[in-house]
């Protein structure tokens, strides 16, 4: 099930159907599904796709099409080549179109973060072999911290400030979360590791 606060996000920033919409980086397909029975036409990309999502299997850089807007869901952080994918989806977008990120910020990650996340992960009944240490240091070694995504997308997109909050409770633990998180954020004991932020295509 897509998660209703990105769902919501997603209704708010691209355009009206029956907009032609680029997904990049849709998992299981569930928010395109959602936004195809709203009545936009979606494109879904993901290289690591699953046969029966409706996803295409396909990285941005090999994508191919001409959209209006396109989203990009926790999924930029992780393309490679950076730079030349996000001039690639520059040339993908209508001039004037829509780009809306919803993404992680691996620098705001610290022990808090992860020591609160295996914590609710324990709880849940998982059990995960890592420490907060090494989930921190795995994650900087493999994760494009959002200010590097906003770097690369800035020469082909106009880009609003991104919009801070919580994001740990969407991160493979068990509904429910969220009000905890923002409780500890707003009393500066977890940093706001999620941001949303919306683009205009040059």
């Amino acid at each position: 099930m897509v998660d209703p606060g990105v769902l919501a996000f997603a209704r708010g920033a691209l355009p009206d159907p029956p907009a032609r919409i680029l997904e990049i980086g849709a998992g299981n397909g569930e928010l395109a599904a959602a936004l195809r029975e709203g009545g936009h036409e979606v494109t879904a990309i993901d290289p690591g796709a699953e046969d029966g999502t409706g996803v295409e299997r396909i990285a941005l850089i090999d994508a191919a099409g001409t959209y209006d807007a396109a989203i990009a869901v926790v999924s930029l952080h992780h393309v490679e080549p950076l730079a030349e994918s996000c001039a690639h989806l520059a040339e993908l977008l209508e001039p004037g179109g829509v780009l809306a990120i919803d993404e992680l910020d691996v620098a705001r990650y610290d022990e808090r973060v992860t020591t609160w996340w295996l914590h609710q992960r324990r709880a849940a009944g998982h059990d995960d072999h890592h420490d907060p240490e090494s989930i921190l240091q795995g994650m900087r070694d493999h994760i494009h911290p959002l200010e590097t995504v906003i770097t690369a997308l800035q020469p082909h997109f106009a880009l609003g400030e991104p919009v801070r909050g919580p994001y740990l409770h969407r991160w493979h633990l068990p509904p429910g979360l969220r009000d905890a998180e923002e409780r500890l954020i707003g009393a500066g004991r977890l940093p706001a590791t999620g941001a949303r932020l919306v683009g205009v295509r040059r």
